[in-house]
């Protein structure tokens, strides 16, 4: 999650990965101000589990079946959240239905684990970031670098060509 300096509005997003390919993602700028980022950011699991069911089911009719799936955070305040049923004064002003994750942790359907910021690849989306830590997201979700797809293109272009005249 990023915070805009200018309006102070929070940027969350998710990245989802089957196996180490990237088959969604989303970005989205919150419509207000967040006075508790463990707030936005339980809110913003609740929704990416909501979105790891959908496509469980869209695979069912591709015969992959998946069982529990690992949610990756790096707010362990919104993990807590997830894993206390006592409602207490810090929570009590969140609406019941984003509590929505914390039944499914309860269940045993979804596991949250913790990521270190530094590794949170949703940052690439959500952030801006120091140039090499976009590289190392960007290569770390298998996203290419079109300056390195154009040479190897031209390289493969002038081999053929080679071949083609030789």
């Amino acid at each position: 999650m990023h915070v805009c300096k200018l309006d102070r509005k929070s940027t969350c997003g998710t990245c989802h990965l089957l196996g180490s390919s990237l088959i969604s993602w989303y970005s989205k700028k919150q419509a207000y101000v967040a006075l508790s980022t463990a707030k936005v950011e339980y809110i913003d699991v609740g929704h990416v589990y909501a979105q790891i069911i959908w496509l469980k089911h869209q695979l069912l009719d591709y015969g992959v079946r998946l069982s529990k799936v690992p949610l990756y955070c790096d707010n362990t305040s919104a993990m807590n959240l997830t894993k206390n049923a006592i409602q207490h004064s810090k929570t009590k002003h969140i609406e019941v239905r984003y509590h929505f994750i914390r039944d499914h942790v309860q269940k045993g359907d979804c596991e949250i684990q913790f990521v270190k910021t530094e590794n949170q690849l949703v940052d690439l989306f959500t952030k801006p970031l120091a140039s090499d830590r976009f590289n190392k997201l960007r290569t770390e979700l298998g996203i290419l670098d079109m300056k390195n797809v154009v040479r190897c293109f031209f390289s493969m272009l002038i081999l053929c060509i080679h071949a083609l005249v030789s």
